[in-house]
């Protein structure tokens, strides 16, 4: 069970991510769009899991790439902004959310439209 804690610091770091990368998303002269659909923090409050929704889904990989390769950027940003209410900042991972996908795809096959029609 997740307590109050990890809730805050997880709530913390979503809004913190989904600032940074709305900034670089408006900065950037691809328009795409990276969510941060969910953070889950370890009960030592040592890793925190960011889980993304990046649209559209062309640049998915590229994004992933680049985000994994800046981990250290996100951290120390991380870092300064939660300096004085934690005092060690977790380490960040980074995962795809396909959920959002999901749920497309099961609707379409419900409606009939998919790529295998059940009948």
């Amino acid at each position: 069970m997740e307590s109050n804690r990890q809730r805050k610091v997880a709530q913390i770091i979503q809004e913190d991510m989904a600032e940074i990368f709305r900034k670089q998303s408006s900065e950037s002269k691809q328009s795409f769009l990276v969510t941060v659909s969910d953070v889950k923090v370890t009960a030592d409050l040592g890793i925190a899991k960011i889980y993304l929704s990046i649209f559209p889904a062309e640049f998915r990989t590229a994004i992933m790439k680049e985000i994994s390769e800046n981990n250290s950027y996100y951290r120390n940003y991380i870092g300064q902004k939660m300096s004085k209410q934690v005092r060690i900042i977790p380490q960040l991972a980074f995962y795809l959310d396909t959920s959002l996908d999901d749920v497309e795809r099961i609707e379409k096959e419900l409606k009939g439209e998919g790529d295998n029609p059940i009948l």
